[in-house]
């Protein structure tokens, strides 16, 4: 075999490797957002029991102005949850843990915080994995330039070539 040859069929392994690593990250995105989904709607149920919304539990500010206002006998500064906002945060709830199939009745505010620390840490893969992607197209992009070197003719007859034995 000659020389161009053998640059050919090593670009084009190289090309076949990239676009694996490339359908590999594509899927594993699948099944990422698959989970995100998951979670997300677990944390919607979580606040439909809790009667909140992301936008209706006022902030730490603004309750710290109402308690000014009112007596001046409570704490000063009051953690006001983001979720649980005025619902029992030690009411026991059912949590499926992510990646187990153990059930466990844990507190309302430790369940919906693991499953917010769990998204956070979902966005960040998801991210990753979509600059990833778009770092193997652009490889792939580059070096599937093969159509200017390679007459299309001559590429057709290289992907049916067979091998048989005579």
């Amino acid at each position: 075999m000659d020389d161009t040859m053998k640059k050919i069929q090593e670009n084009l392994i190289e090309i076949e490797i990239e676009a694996e690593n490339f359908l590999l990250a594509r899927q594993q995105m699948v099944e990422n957002d698959r989970v995100r989904n998951g979670n997300r709607e677990a944390l919607t149920a979580l606040r439909k029991r809790a009667r909140t919304t992301k936008t209706s539990v006022p902030s730490p500010f603004e309750s710290i102005m109402k308690e000014i206002e009112g007596m001046g006998s409570k704490p000063l500064v009051k953690e006001v949850c983001a979720t649980c906002g005025n619902h029992d945060s030690t009411e026991k709830t059912w949590m499926m843990f992510p990646g187990t199939d153990i059930f466990s009745r844990i507190p309302f505010h430790a369940a919906h915080t693991i499953l917010e620390k769990d998204q956070g840490r979902l966005d960040y893969d998801a991210n990753k994995l979509q600059s990833f992607v778009k770092e193997k197209m652009f490889y792939i992009s580059e070096k599937g330039a093969l159509a200017d070197k390679i007459s299309p003719g001559v590429l057709r007859s290289i992907v049916t070539l067979k091998d048989e034995v005579k």
